[in-house]
């Protein structure tokens, strides 16, 4: 009994100390009244999440190996299941039936000149209890890596994208009929075998340098954090960039009924074979390339001269898979709306790994579970919000977003209709707080960010990630000048992807991090042991992502006026512009440039001055590209978005008394509907399924963004009539939007009159 009355006690000093100023500000979109109602709450909400709770849900769901299709993934969903209905909420899980290959054979040997056959395999080590459970870790593999034998000589290609390739021609060695062997870096994994297969390439080996990921960057696990030599980082080589998602139901949730491709006619599915192997696996096979020595920013941390090749190193690669269709487990937690129950604030992060998993995913999974433990206690409280609140565990992230797309496909017509925003976490750790998405949402996130304590530093989070950009000379001035933190865009590598580039729904993804290092990525390692020893070793990050995440899932549910905003918006795609812009220009005055040089018999080496490269071929010039409809979009974009700042306002004005008497149904049913305008149905060109025009990934970069992509790739990819017609397409898509932005600020005009 004196226990739970000093546990009471304590909590009831929490609520007090987290109690809400009396003259706080209004929060954007409420009244100055319910914004008092709301920081109550807020408070109350994030005095709950518990560092020990974060400790056990992590130590439990990490256990053993859980990737998708295994006992214990399918265990982690039943368990978190019970868990949220223990709590007191309606929750469910909702299956898929994907394509998930898994290894069946695996082979890679040094032939020539001499002979050593690669372990593939992760050794136990003593002082970490997990990393021996060999017969439920998935092997050292790429999954949707197509079958293949093949045998050929080796030729080192630094990080396999395409400027790598360029440097290649100029030294004139081709991949062609020959094995490439790439460093992990600089690009999603994915591209690297893309772009080996484009070159002519049999086969394709990725592994993990020192130098990026290993003995260059500190001590290595279990003494440090960073990968030991032994080490592989697995991963989904699926082409994302054309489609994420299971393979053969492009567009269409995977349910028992659905038509599926053949899996010949899967195109995400890789043209050659690609295997990843660590760098003690590397090492001989590097060091018995000769031929030229590489330049010097290709070199890595292993201790020999690195040379290009082709040979005398040849080598055999054999990769050939179980091609299986395996069940996917999505938790789905609903809490339904009072008033708006058809406007839905989805919250997700996934649970499945590629093993254990501690760090990705479950440290951002447990955040989203004291989330929902803390909602459950409001809701004992009598706290009911506005607009439905939709909790999304997702499984199969890891092998291509498989959870999140699936579901997202399987509701597109209900999501398109009632969708809101997407908040997506992944990984969390110690350190600052990292913001990116839509930019509609970039003043309501630093909102957000203002009103959560740092853990260590006892400042807002928003104060500390700001000191920290201004430590950094080429974001110093914007970060001090600026009343808002720009938030990064998305481009995709966690489950946003569906709901903002395909579906059109305003997206963030948050967490913590950046002071811990990192080398387990995707490993066997990542897990228990090392999360508590290496990442955020009390959880007090993990709290504050909860509280984070928490905090921006009730401010929007309860919001009397959704909070997009989009002065922020406008500068930060004017920057997107000027870009674009720019980028033409500078690929027109290198062409011209080439070609002078060309002209006058003249060339130089790069990065190797002593040795002679190739010239490369004269290029046609390209032509002025008329910016005019972006620039005539943009103008009408600031138009209205001007326009609709100054109803805002007016609306806030005088503590917001009229958002508090409006009916403001109509001017949210617009406002939802204004990312929505930043889509095409058609999609980008080349991949259909990429709707939004604003943000997508590089076809040639697959998780980094690439903003305005339609223009900005024609651009990188010398398609000069393609440019010119994306032109037009983006800058009507602007006036559209501009025309949508008009008609909420009316109708918020005429609602608060």
């Amino acid at each position: 009994m004196k226990k739970v009355s000093r546990s009471a006690a304590f909590l009831s000093l929490a609520l007090l100390s987290a109690a809400p100023p009396a003259d706080s500000p209004a929060i954007a979109g409420y009244s100055l009244e319910s914004s008092r109602v709301e920081r109550d709450w807020e408070a109350k909400f994030r005095a709950i999440p518990n560092q020990q709770n974060l400790r056990d849900y992590m130590q439990r769901l990490s256990a053993r190996p859980h990737h998708v299709g295994s006992a214990y993934d399918k265990d982690n969903a039943e368990w978190m299941l019970a868990k949220f209905k223990e709590w007191g909420l309606d929750a469910k899980i909702e299956t898929f039936d994907v394509l998930f290959p898994s290894p069946k054979e695996r082979a890679l040997e040094l032939i020539e000149p001499t002979r050593f056959t690669a372990r593939l395999q992760e050794p136990a080590v003593a002082e970490d209890p997990t990393s021996n459970q060999h017969a439920e870790q998935l092997p050292t593999y790429n999954a949707y890596s197509i079958d293949g034998d093949v045998t050929a000589p080796l030729v080192y290609v630094n990080y396999g994208i395409p400027e790598d390739y360029e440097q290649l021609d100029r030294m004139g060695i081709s991949v062609k009929g020959a094995i490439v062997i790439a460093r992990y870096g600089a690009s999603w994994r994915g591209i690297k075998v893309k772009v080996a297969g484009e070159h002519g390439a049999l086969g394709c080996i990725i592994y993990s340098d020192p130098r990026d990921d290993g003995y260059y960057q500190g001590e290595v696990f279990p003494k440090g954090p960073y990968r030991p030599k032994d080490g592989v980082q697995r991963g989904s080589v699926m082409d994302m960039p054309v489609y994420p998602g299971d393979p053969l139901t492009p567009g269409v949730g995977a349910s028992p009924g659905a038509k599926r491709l053949a899996l010949k006619d899967a195109t995400t599915i890789t043209k050659i074979p690609v295997l990843p192997i660590s760098h003690a696996d590397a090492q001989p096979l590097l060091a018995a390339l000769g031929g030229r020595t590489v330049p010097e920013n290709w070199r890595g941390a292993l201790p020999f001269t690195y040379h290009v090749g082709p040979g005398p190193a040849k080598v055999h690669l054999k990769v050939q898979a179980n091609w299986d269709t395996k069940k996917l487990y999505n938790v789905i937690v609903k809490i339904p709306g009072v008033t708006f129950p058809d406007e839905w604030i989805i919250r997700g992060n996934h649970h499945d790994g590629w093993v254990n998993g501690a760090d990705d995913p479950i440290s951002g999974a447990v955040a989203v579970m004291e989330e929902l433990r803390a909602l459950s206690l409001l809701l004992k409280q009598g706290w009911k919000p506005k607009r439905t609140i939709v909790y999304c565990l997702w499984d199969g992230e890891e092998e291509g977003l498989l959870g999140s797309t699936e579901w997202a496909e399987e509701h597109s017509a209900e999501l398109r209709r009632v969708g809101v925003v997407y908040i997506n976490s992944d990984s969390n750790g110690r350190g600052f707080l990292q913001m990116g998405g839509s930019h509609t949402l970039e003043k309501f996130m630093n909102g957000v960010a203002r009103d959560i304590e740092d853990p260590e530093k006892k400042i807002s989070v928003w104060k500390r990630a700001q000191l920290q950009r201004i430590s950094h000379p080429a974001d110093r001035d914007d970060a001090r000048k600026r009343a808002d933190l720009r938030m990064g865009a998305l481009g995709s590598g966690s489950d946003f992807t569906a709901f903002l580039d395909h579906l059109g729904i305003a997206s963030l993804n948050i967490g913590y991090g950046g002071e811990g290092g990192g080398g387990v990525y995707h490993s066997v390692y990542d897990d228990f042991y090392w999360y508590t020893h290496f990442g955020d070793t009390d959880f007090a990050y993990g709290r504050a992502l909860a509280q984070t995440g928490g905090t921006a899932v009730l401010r929007l549910a309860n919001a009397e006026l959704l909070p997009y905003e989009f002065s922020d918006f406008t500068d930060t795609l004017k920057k997107y512009v000027e870009e674009i812009q720019k980028l033409a220009r500078d690929r027109r005055d290198a062409i011209l440039e080439r070609n002078k040089q060309l002209d006058e018999g003249f060339f130089a080496a790069i990065d190797n001055p002593s040795e002679k490269l190739l010239p490369p071929p004269r290029e046609e010039v390209p032509p002025y590209l008329n910016f005019a409809p972006i620039e005539n979009g943009m103008a009408a974009l600031n138009r209205t978005a001007d326009h609709y700042e100054r109803v805002l306002a007016d609306a806030a004005a005088n503590g917001g008394a009229a958002l508090a008497r409006a009916q403001l149904k109509a001017v949210n049913e617009k406002l939802i509907q204004i990312e929505r305008a930043l889509t095409l149905s058609d999609g980008l060109p080349n991949r259909p399924w990429f709707k939004h025009q604003i943000y997508a990934p590089g076809f040639y970069t697959g998780y980094g963004v690439k903003t305005i992509p339609a223009v900005r790739e024609s651009i990188e990819q010398k398609q000069w009539r393609e440019a010119d017609e994306q032109i037009v397409r983006v800058g009507k898509m602007l006036e559209n939007t501009g025309e949508h932005i008009e008609a909420a600020a009316s109708e918020l005009e005429r609602a608060v009159k």
